[in-house]
């Protein structure tokens, strides 16, 4: 099963992706992480150390070397088969592989880089003997490129906000589009049952799961250390969604 996590930026998509990662693991699953965020911290929320983690977005010699880059030309195509053996972290059942996201600041194209990355991501996405969780970009621009045809189901992930249901309306159009048929709204970050109501109304559909506030969660983020084992309610929710997307 190949799960992408989506949703505006700041509404807690990498805290969903650990949950459902560890529910995934309880069940027995081998599972593959990509944290594809430009701000990757999923590895620090999953109890990795992530001091001596570099975003492979952040490699810059690799990336060039890779690439083939010579002024504006360089390869569409570019050799990434032996960087996941080569940089993907390891713990248990789990392995990890944090792309990041290339920011480009200023002039210049970052098209040779994105190849690398693309190629990498690719290639993550036809593994076939184990589970896949994907952490998104924020917005709907990766959607636009097509990246995650490959994928089984979308979670997008909401506040009950309008900037965010705004967002989620955009990625579920450009899901469709892109003929991914098992799409579902996750709600998070809610207080109280009026929140999981706003959320349904705006979009037009019940969520798939709902994740209410958690002090426990706040607190294990805030101390640096993994969340997944901070909350069990958030976990058994984790679970459920899992539960239901095995049997659509």
């Amino acid at each position: 099963m190949k799960i992408a996590i989506c949703g505006k930026g700041g509404v807690g998509k990498s805290t969903v992706c650990a949950f459902l990662i560890k529910a995934l693991l309880d069940k027995g699953k081998k599972v593959l992480a990509i944290d594809a965020d430009p701000s990757p911290h999923l590895a620090r929320l999953l109890g990795f150390d992530d001091s001596n983690i570099t975003p492979i977005a952040q490699m810059k010699e690799l990336l060039n070397e890779r690439s083939g880059r010579n002024g504006p030309f360089y390869n569409l195509n570019p050799k990434v088969d032996d960087l996941p053996d080569k940089l993907m972290k390891k713990k248990g059942a789990l392995n990890l592989m944090v792309l990041g996201a290339i920011q480009q600041g200023g002039g210049g194209c970052a098209c040779a880089d994105n190849a690398v990355l693309r190629n990498l991501l690719n290639r993550l996405l036809l593994s076939k003997n184990e589970d896949i969780v994907l952490d998104m970009e924020a917005g709907v621009e990766h959607l636009g490129r097509g990246t995650i045809a490959s994928v089984d189901h979308i979670l997008i992930v909401v506040q009950p906000y309008r900037g965010s249901l705004e967002t989620a309306d955009k990625i579920d159009r450009f899901a469709r589009d892109l003929k991914i048929d098992s799409l579902h709204i996750v709600a998070n970050n809610c207080q109280n049952d009026e929140d999981v109501k706003f959320i349904q109304q705006m979009c037009g559909r019940v969520p798939i799961g709902v994740f209410y506030t958690s002090s426990e969660v706040k607190r294990a983020e805030r101390n640096g250390i993994a969340i997944t084992d901070a909350d069990p309610q958030m976990l058994e929710i984790a679970s459920q969604i899992i539960s239901q997307m095995e049997k659509a």
